[in-house]
């Protein structure tokens, strides 16, 4: 006869031991709901900056097909809201070229440099003015193959605001010393160009065209009008993440715990 080998099952005796899952503790809840509620606020604040964005994008595209206005209107303008940005203006004067200075900038692909003048008006004053691209190795007045204009020169521009603080970390820092810019510190190009507060106007002017042909360089127009406006992606990107969040916890809480556990 062959020997009854032990039975596996479980009998009446047998100590059964249920193992509940734990809850998450308040800390965790505190930490949860500190997550969220900065995801919830970065997707609000994406949609503030999106409405704020389609309202710039609104102004800009109504200033840029405008008829030009003269310069006092804009000097008004500017004084009541601080901004001109990208309002047409008509503009004569003369060129003072000894005093030009340059930014490092891309046109088409080709380095170069943005070339800013200021412009003796009328009246006496000044404004500075971009007068558009020159490439790379044409810094220098000495090394252009053209003469630059003399007397009154007319065009068409639009007004720029100007920059007292550099608009991000990540930008260089201006070189003036060397005719090397970067961004447009107003107060420091007024300095470099030796104009007095007093006598010049407080904003910049980027030629759009001429009001007759000019030399081929600097090249106008090359105001960057269009800008980007992603806000509405970032925002359904943090209120998607607020979701996500949201539905991890629901499910930790919401599960069913674990069967029960029997120990031999």
């Amino acid at each position: 006869m062959h020997a009854r080998e032990p039975s596996m099952t479980a009998n009446a005796d047998t100590p059964i031991v249920v193992r509940e899952r734990r809850r998450p503790g308040p800390i965790f809840l505190v930490v949860i709901l500190a997550a969220f509620g900065a995801l919830i606020a970065l997707g609000t604040w994406q949609v503030e900056r999106l409405q704020w964005k389609e309202a710039l994008l609104a102004t800009i595209e109504q200033r840029i097909v405008a008829e030009p206005m003269a310069l006092p209107e804009a000097e008004a303008l500017f004084a009541a809201e601080q901004d001109v940005e990208y309002v047409p203006i008509r503009l004569s004067g003369t060129f003072d070229h000894a005093s030009e200075q340059h930014f490092l900038a891309t046109h088409q692909g080709q380095s170069g440099w943005y070339v800013y003048t200021p412009l003796t008006l009328e009246d006496g004053r000044s404004i500075i003015v971009n007068r558009g691209f020159v490439p790379y190795d044409m810094k220098n007045i000495a090394d252009r193959p053209w003469q630059e204009p003399t007397g009154i020169v007319g065009f068409d521009a639009l007004a720029r605001n100007p920059l007292f603080e550099k608009p991000g970390f990540v930008v260089p820092d201006n070189a003036p010393a060397d005719n090397l810019w970067y961004w447009k510190d107003f107060e420091a190009m007024r300095e470099a160009m030796g104009l007095q507060t007093e006598s010049l106007v407080p904003f910049f002017a980027d030629i759009r065209t001429y009001d007759a042909p000019v030399n081929s360089y600097p090249i106008p127009g090359v105001t960057q009008v269009a800008l980007p406006n992603n806000h509405l992606q970032y925002a359904v990107t943090w209120y998607g993440l607020a979701a996500a969040l949201a539905g991890v916890v629901g499910f930790m809480f919401l599960r069913r715990p674990q069967d029960s556990d029997r120990e031999a």
